[in-house]
C-alpha cells in the first residue's frame, strides 16, 4: 500500500522563508550577495548574526566547500531546441554542438528523444525532454505516461511543468501528487526531474510554496520557466528559489538567457543549470535574439 506523504504547506513555512531572505538581504552588501549561499564559508559572522536574530536554518549552495564557482559555463547548460517547427536536421545539429562544447544535456520535445539518444550514445551529454509542456495542464496520468515513454526512448532528464492553476488555487495536494507521479517514475529509472514552476505567472508567495512542495516530494531541480509564457528567468526569481531549496536540490534558470553575461548573472544568483537555445553564442561570448 502506498504511503501518503504530508503535502501541507503552512503559512508558517512561507513566513520562515521570507524571514530568512530578508535577513540575508540585510546582512549582505554589494558583491557579497553574488553567490550569497557561499557565505556559510566566507562570512561566518554574518551567518551567526542571521541565526541569532531568529533564522532556524541556513541554506548552503550545491558544492559549497569545494570550488565556489564553476568556470565552465558549458557544463551547466541544457542546450535547448523546443520550437514546434524544429526539424530532424536541426536536432542533429543541436546534438553535434552539444558534443563539441560538452553541454550538460540537450533539451528537446519528446518526439526527438530516440534520435538524440542514438546520436549521443557514448558521450557525456545527457538527453533531457519536457513533460506536460508547455502549459502543465495535462492530467497526472498523461504526464506519467509521457515520462515512462520518454525514459524508455532514452531520456535521462525530465523537465515537467506543474499545474499552475491548481497551485494558484491553493490545491497543494494535487500539485504534490502531480509531481510525485513523475518523480517516482524517474527515480526508479535513475533519471533526474526538474520541475518548471512558470515563475512569471506566480506571486513570490506562490513561488515559495511551489519550491517547498518540490523539496518535499523529492524533485531534483526547480526550474523558472518554460520560455513559452509571458516571462522568462530573472535573477530575483533564481535567488528566491535557491534560497528556498538551499543545497537540497538544484535551480535551473530558463527563458530569455541570451548572452554569457546573462548566464553568469543567473549562476551568481544561485542557478545550477541554464536552459538556453543560445548556448553556443553564450559560451562564445556573443549575444542571441532568441526568446528561449
Amino acid at each position: 500500500m502506498e504511503n501518503k506523504m504530508d503535502h501541507k504547506i503552512s503559512d508558517e513555512d512561507v513566513s520562515q522563508e521570507f524571514l530568512e531572505k530578508v535577513l540575508k538581504d540585510y546582512y549582505c552588501y554589494g558583491d557579497s550577495c553574488k553567490g550569497w549561499e557561499t557565505n556559510v564559508i566566507t562570512q561566518p559572522q554574518t551567518v551567526k548574526n542571521i541565526v541569532d536574530v531568529g533564522a532556524s536554518r541556513i541554506a548552503a549552495g550545491m558544492g559549497v566547500g569545494n570550488s565556489i564557482k564553476d568556470k565552465n559555463i558549458a557544463s551547466k547548460i541544457d542546450h535547448t531546441l523546443l520550437k514546434p517547427d524544429a526539424t530532424p536536421k536541426e536536432i542533429t545539429e543541436l546534438c553535434e554542438e552539444a558534443k563539441k562544447y560538452h553541454f550538460a544535456s540537450v533539451c528537446i520535445n519528446p518526439g526527438y528523444v530516440s534520435l538524440c539518444a542514438s546520436l549521443l550514445k557514448g558521450t557525456d551529454v545527457r538527453v533531457c525532454t519536457v513533460v506536460g509542456f508547455p502549459l502543465g495542464a495535462n492530467t497526472s496520468e498523461v504526464k506519467k505516461f509521457e515520462t515512462e515513454q520518454a525514459i524508455q526512448n532514452g531520456a535521462t532528464e525530465i523537465d515537467m511543468v506543474i499545474n499552475v492553476g491548481r497551485l494558484k488555487a491553493g490545491d497543494y495536494e494535487y500539485v504534490s501528487n502531480d509531481i510525485s507521479h513523475i518523480a517516482n517514475v524517474a527515480k526508479s529509472n535513475n533519471a533526474l526531474v526538474k520541475v518548471i514552476i512558470e515563475a512569471a505567472l506566480l506571486t513570490d508567495e506562490e513561488k515559495v510554496k511551489a519550491c517547498l512542495i518540490c523539496k518535499k516530494v523529492g524533485a531534483d531541480f526547480v526550474k523558472t520557466s518554460t520560455g513559452f509564457s509571458k516571462g522568462g528567468a530573472t535573477v530575483g526569481d533564481v535567488a528566491l528559489m535557491k534560497y528556498v531549496v538551499g543545497s537540497s536540490i538544484g535551480v535551473k534558470a530558463a527563458g530569455g538567457i541570451r548572452s554569457k553575461e546573462d548566464a553568469e548573472a543567473m549562476i551568481a544568483s544561485g542557478a545550477d543549470r541554464i536552459g538556453a537555445s543560445a548556448s553556443v553564442k553564450i559560451v562564445s561570448g556573443e549575444k542571441s535574439e532568441s526568446n528561449y
